[in-house]
């Protein structure tokens, strides 16, 4: 009796066997799981028909989220960083990305370059970037060629005298070289305007090129260095060098050829003359406590000012005790771009960016 009993349950458990062997194969083929509580089980889905519907519902739901906030033509915060940190690379500079913020409009990038942090803003499409904004508020003033006030009123003189603090390859420095040359060429028999090096912060290239700069202006006189700053500073190409010789020597080589400028000469110099001129003005730059490049000072005040050529110049000419006409002529008000390049930057751009 025990045996036919047991027989008679054998056909029940092998009742449709095929069927067991697909839901079996099933699961552990294509669902890929063997009892593992962190893979999906499949086998719930035949009891729940709706489960796998729901789950590609949350999918579309995300895409489309994602969607909405990433609009055609926009990058990610990601990328807009990564395309500041190249741009900064083809200025010979090395940069890194603190974090990024999502400021609605813009991305703004927090960058740490040299053991300094400061803020860059680039547009949703990831291709433009500027060192500042213009508050457009309800300030009762136009910020287009406006001077910051400074910390205290900057003493008028016959023959203003002007300097800019500078490291040769800053790119906010270089963009404050640019839209200095045009003022240069308006003022420069009316006031006494020249550049001072406050030291090499991004490497030996750095001093190396101070020293140049400065043979051209002890043997070439102050015309001659201003056109040479020009051509150097809209020289992407000597940017994309980061400094090495090899790669920046025949460039400016070609500069020295344009300009008429004798290598030996300037090469001479460098090795005998300079210096001793740049240990004074590095000298210099820390008794005044000035630490930052680009650094403006007119008749010894420092002087917060929009990059513009416009800008400086006018705040140049509010130093005078008497304006000459030159200063009636109005120059461009749109920013120099920051770094190497000729290309402008933003009209009536104020930025107190600084290496």
């Amino acid at each position: 009796m025990e045996e036919k009993k047991e027989a008679g349950k054998h056909p029940a458990h092998h009742e449709h066997p095929q069927e067991h062997h697909e839901i079996h194969h099933e699961i552990h083929h294509e669902g890929k799981i063997d009892n593992n509580p962190d893979k999906i089980n499949f086998s719930k889905f035949k009891k729940n028909p709706w489960m796998p519907v729901s789950i590609i519902l949350v999918i579309v739901v995300v895409i489309l989220l994602v969607m909405m906030f990433i609009k055609p033509g926009q990058v990610t915060g990601a990328v807009a960083g990564n395309n500041v940190v190249e741009f900064a690379k083809s200025q010979g500079l090395q940069a890194s990305v603190l974090n990024i913020v999502d400021k609605g409009a813009f991305y703004e990038v927090n960058l740490s370059m040299n053991n300094q942090e400061f803020p860059v803003y680039v547009t949703k499409d990831g291709k433009s970037m500027a060192t500042g904004l213009i508050p457009l508020g309800n300030t009762g003033t136009t910020p287009t060629n406006t001077t910051t006030k400074p910390p205290q009123d900057v003493p008028k003189s016959d023959k203003p005298k002007v300097q800019g603090f500078f490291f040769a390859y800053c790119p906010y420095g270089t963009q404050f070289e640019k839209a200095m040359v045009p003022v240069y060429d308006l003022l420069k028999n009316k006031a006494d305007i020249g550049i001072v090096f406050i030291g090499a912060m991004h490497g030996e290239y750095e001093r190396v090129e101070s020293l140049r700069q400065l043979c051209i202006q002890k043997n070439y006189g102050n015309d001659k260095l201003w056109k040479y700053l020009k051509a150097f500073n809209e020289n992407t190409a000597i940017g994309a060098c980061s400094g090495t010789d090899t790669c920046v020597n025949p460039l400016i080589q070609k500069i020295y050829t344009s300009l008429s400028i004798d290598k030996t000469k300037i090469e001479t110099c460098m090795a005998k003359d300079a210096p001793a001129l740049y240990d004074a003005q590095v000298q210099e730059s820390s008794d005044l406590g000035i630490s930052g490049s680009p650094t403006f000072v007119i008749n010894g005040v420092q002087v917060q000012v929009n990059r513009s050529p416009d800008a400086i110049k006018q705040a140049i000419c509010d130093s005078f005790i008497t304006p000459p006409k030159e200063c009636n002529q109005t120059l461009s008000s749109t920013a120099a771009s920051a770094g190497f390049g000729a290309s402008a930057g933003a009209a009536g751009s104020t930025t107190g960016a600084q290496c």
